[in-house]
């Protein structure tokens, strides 16, 4: 089992930076791919980036291109979002994900068999 915790979130205003931070625990080796997918109230499931564990080849959602950054640090086995020029719409809770997924597949929320509790991101206008 890989636990997964999410911290950073919290109530910020339109234009404003947040970095997510995610620490992974246990059995690590189990991963080879990790991701942030966020859910918002009435909308679908979203991922917004994701990152292979090993060689740091990256995707993002197109919502979120040019103002998030997905980076890993594999010494500390902690996943981060630094999100940038946050707008009202990138209001959801945001959960770290993690396993063992092929490159193509990486952009598939539901291939993803670990997953952080979640933090709440707010962003006001």
């Amino acid at each position: 089992q890989v636990q997964l915790v999410e911290s950073g979130g919290g109530l910020v205003q339109a234009g404003d930076s947040l970095r997510l931070s995610c620490a992974a625990s246990g059995r690590t080796g189990n991963i080879n791919a990790a991701a942030w997918i966020r859910q918002a109230p009435g909308k679908e499931r979203e991922l917004v980036a994701a990152i292979r564990w090993g060689g740091g080849s990256t995707y993002y959602a197109d919502s979120v291109k040019g103002r998030f950054t997905i980076s890993r640090d594999n010494a500390q086995n902690t996943l981060y979002l630094q999100m940038d020029s946050l707008k009202p719409e990138d209001t959801a809770v945001y959960h770290c994900a993690a396993g063992w997924v092929h490159a193509y597949d990486i952009a598939r929320p539901t291939l993803y068999a670990y997953w952080g509790q979640g933090t709440q991101v707010t962003v006001s206008s």
